[in-house]
């Protein structure tokens, strides 16, 4: 007959045998020794057949509790014995509690994305939402709705990718106002910041890059509101005492048009390589939207008036960081990123 004390005596047995194994190979003798076929658990579950009826289900439940106690010690003695012996300092090893921490490197937006999200931000707090379209264009969309007929000679400026038939990689973000002013009506105020793309690559232009296009359509909205606007946005990028000049200009969708100059940021208007000796950078072009824009959205010209601009966020960035070659901001150069 099985008594308790011979099943605790069992128990100590294992405990004991299982503090002193320190290898694989010790542990998996014991496994065998206690849970093998011919093992300790096995023995006393074929003697429970020889208990009376009447304390039979007792002594199940006390084999049953050691087995279960064998099997959780096996279990966390392998995860033990699994892990790599932790690093044990010698006598001779010190450990300096004045070194600084390590810190995580962690990443930071691409300088592009930082201006135009700072040049977003100014727009928005002047009243201006923030609009989004494809950046395949249709011939129609890029230009004919902006008065760039296909016999255009501004056709020749932009340096257009052409994918297929009449379809093109946009060469500015103005559809984008298009697109808005067939669906809407006005009085609206948008900008539309996003990629675009020209046949052209070398210090100061890239095969794609990146522009910003503002529309504002309203009654009786005139060039001084345009100077206005522009005034605001560039002394918030360049500084509250920049200097700004407005020269004419021609774009097919705007009329009149004009070139916007700052004062050069690299000299303070003295003259130098980068402004070619003038003391001015140009920086943006705008205008009043042709008629014959808003005609092509069907809205009437004699009611409503509207102004666009249209800027490059790699120009802004280099004025902005004085960085003299644009593809420095597509090579990847962790080097120079980091400097963001």
């Amino acid at each position: 007959m099985i008594e308790t004390k011979f099943i605790e005596k069992h128990r100590q047995d294992f405990d004991s045998r299982i503090s002193t194994t320190s290898d694989q190979e010790s542990l998996k003798q014991l496994r065998i020794d206690f849970l093998g076929k011919k093992g300790c658990v096995q023995a006393l579950m074929k003697e429970l057949r020889e208990v009376p009826r009447e304390q039979k289900q007792e002594t199940g439940l006390l084999i049953n509790e050691f087995k279960q106690h064998v099997n959780d010690m096996l279990r966390g003695k392998e995860e033990e014995l699994g892990k790599p012996a932790s690093h044990q300092p010698s006598k001779n090893e010190t450990f300096d509690t004045t070194l600084p921490g390590r810190r995580e490197i962690t990443g930071t937006l691409h300088p592009i994305t930082q201006v135009m999200e700072e040049i977003t931000a100014i727009f928005m707090g002047l009243g201006f939402q923030v609009e989004e379209g494809p950046e395949i264009e249709t011939d129609y969309y890029n230009f004919e709705a902006l008065n760039i007929p296909k016999d255009h000679p501004a056709r020749d400026m932009q340096d257009t990718f052409y994918v297929e038939g009449e379809t093109v990689l946009r060469t500015h973000t103005s559809p984008v106002q298009i697109h808005v002013m067939e669906n809407r009506e006005p009085p609206l105020r948008i900008i539309a910041p996003g990629k675009v793309y020209r046949c052209d690559s070398d210090v100061s232009h890239t095969p794609m890059f990146h522009q910003i296009e503002g529309l504002m359509v309203d009654k009786n909205v005139s060039f001084s509101h345009l100077k206005g606007i522009m005034n605001i946005f560039l002394q918030e990028v360049f500084g509250k005492d920049t200097k700004v000049r407005f020269r004419p200009s021609f774009f097919p969708f705007t009329c009149p048009s004009a070139e916007v100059d700052i004062q050069c940021v690299i000299c303070g208007g003295k003259g130098c390589r980068v402004c070619s000796q003038t003391g001015w950078l140009e920086i943006l072009g705008c205008g009043m939207v042709d008629p014959a824009v808003l005609k092509s959205v069907n809205y009437d010209s004699e009611e409503w008036t509207g102004f666009a601009f249209g800027l490059g966020i790699e120009r802004i960035s280099m004025l902005k960081y004085g960085i003299n070659d644009i593809r420095l901001f597509f090579e990847n150069d962790l080097r120079f990123l980091k400097q963001f």
